[in-house]
């Protein structure tokens, strides 16, 4: 515990809602909703204005659509919100070298060690420069919490929400927590709350009050011990500039559940794909391949398996994944895949590409083999199409023509009217809202899905001047 509150808790106000605003002027000030949108998407994030409505994160689509009907549903833009966090997390980087980002709109950091701030007016000072020059470069707001420790600096920009400062005095922590709920602290869920509950501590005083040894019977040693300190307001952890990744993955609900063996293959392929791309991304590799498989009873299952060392190879996750996928049992149909990557390492091993080399010939050599069928590995399963039993030789037919999709909220660019982004689509229809950041909201215009002239776009910078969002 610091004798000073130069430890800063930022945390972008809802942030995907909130860029999604201000890059679209005719949002601004109404109810909008990011995540899935198909009948299992949940609730990414939700602006303030849905908030009144009852939607929050985690919150089944459905059920938002239910309690905001007129509200504004978008597709999220990840690269498009990441480009922005790399922004904020570059002005944190400037006050010290210890921030800890939690998420993307979300990290503490450490002003003393960054020797700008060591007292409660310095402190101050800081939060409230920080909380400017987020706004002129991003255009979004964000709340600031400056405390002793990281506990009581997240439970200040909580309070300072939306767009405010909370600065909570060190000493005045036991006064602070005491008449708040038990769930105001760290590691304290639903069912940690719910177990307290029946034990009759609802408060954080009640925990205090039990005693190290009670909370300990009643959820072990280290959980214990641990909300008992925390219960007390003791909370010593660093902030630690280097939080690494311990796994990376990716995973897809459908709308309807999969029957079809080769769609299932198809998509764990494409999930596959994805994975390693975000791996590469982040200038990793790793050795355990993972396969999520959520069947249609809600069961969950998953299967792993171990390479001989560390890979970014698509080829060689694609192929784990698929001989994981061989020993799942998928009769009745699948509602969620995920494919997965741990055990990461900054460094490939080179056996695993020339493995992945002797795949690729291998399926070849069999494709070639094959009486007339032309298909190999990957490429041939995709090209099936759902429900397909492949291409009957001799009999390729006509290549069915592909409908271009363009997802809601997602930026377009038309060669006449300009900038846009999707208000929605269907029946071979695509309705697009043509307005800048920087503009007045603009108007709204229907074409055909494949109209030549309308095509997909990088984001735009939030602020005028400012690097296109992506870039």
């Amino acid at each position: 515990m610091r004798a000073a509150p130069t430890i800063l808790h930022l945390d972008m106000d809802a942030f995907f809602a909130a860029a999604e605003q201000a890059a679209k002027p005719s949002l601004r000030g109404k109810p909008v909703v990011v995540g899935g949108l198909g009948p299992r998407g949940v609730v990414a994030t939700a602006s303030y204005e849905a908030r009144r409505f009852g939607v929050h994160s985690a919150m089944p689509m459905g059920q938002a659509r239910r309690l905001a009907p007129n509200a504004a549903y978008l597709v999220p833009r990840f690269a498009f919100y990441r480009s922005i966090s790399e922004q904020v997390m570059e002005l944190l980087g400037r006050l010290s070298p210890l921030v800890e980002p939690l998420s993307l709109d979300e990290a503490f950091v450490d002003l003393e060690a960054g020797g700008v701030a060591d007292d409660s007016a310095s402190a101050r000072t800081v939060g409230d420069r920080l909380r400017a020059d987020i706004l002129a470069t991003t255009g979004l707001t964000g709340s600031v919490g400056l405390a002793g420790s990281k506990m009581i600096a997240k439970i200040a920009s909580e309070e300072a929400k939306p767009d405010g400062l909370v600065l909570i005095e060190p000493g005045t922590e036991r006064e602070l927590l005491g008449p708040r709920s038990v769930r105001i602290l760290p590691g304290v869920g639903p069912a940690t709350g719910e177990h307290l509950r029946r034990a009759g501590m609802t408060t954080v005083t009640d925990l205090a009050e039990a005693g190290e040894d009670e909370l300990v019977r009643l959820l072990g040693r280290a959980h214990g011990a641990s909300l008992y300190r925390m219960a007390r307001g003791y909370d010593d952890r660093p902030v630690v500039a280097e939080r690494d990744a311990k796994s990376v993955s990716v995973e897809d609900t459908f709308d309807v559940d999969l029957h079809d063996r080769v769609r299932i293959r198809t998509e764990v392929e494409r999930l596959a794909e994805r994975c390693v791309a975000r791996l590469r991304a982040s200038g990793h590799s790793g050795r355990t391949i993972v396969l999520k498989v959520r069947r249609y009873d809600f069961s969950t299952l998953t299967r792993s398996e171990t390479l001989r060392g560390p890979t970014d190879d698509p080829m060689v996750v694609r192929e784990a994944a698929g001989r994981l996928l061989e020993a799942v049992d998928t009769t009745g149909g699948v509602r969620l895949l995920g494919v997965g990557v741990s055990g990461l390492a900054d460094y490939t091993q080179e056996d695993l590409f020339a493995q992945a080399e002797e795949g690729r010939a291998s399926a070849a050599a069999d494709a070639a083999g094959e009486a007339g069928v032309a298909v190999a590995g990957a490429a041939g399963a995709a090209g099936d199409g759902e429900g397909a039993g492949g291409v009957v030789p001799g009999e390729p037919g006509p290549a069915a023509p592909v409908e271009r999709r363009w997802a809601p909220g997602h930026d377009v660019r038309h060669a006449v009217h300009g900038a846009g982004w999707v208000q929605g689509s269907g029946v071979g229809r695509v309705t697009v809202r043509f307005e800048e950041p920087w503009s007045a909201p603009g108007r709204v215009r229907t074409f055909s899905v494949d109209d030549p002239e309308l095509e997909p776009a990088e984001p735009l910078p939030l602020v005028r001047g400012g690097c296109p969002a992506g870039a």
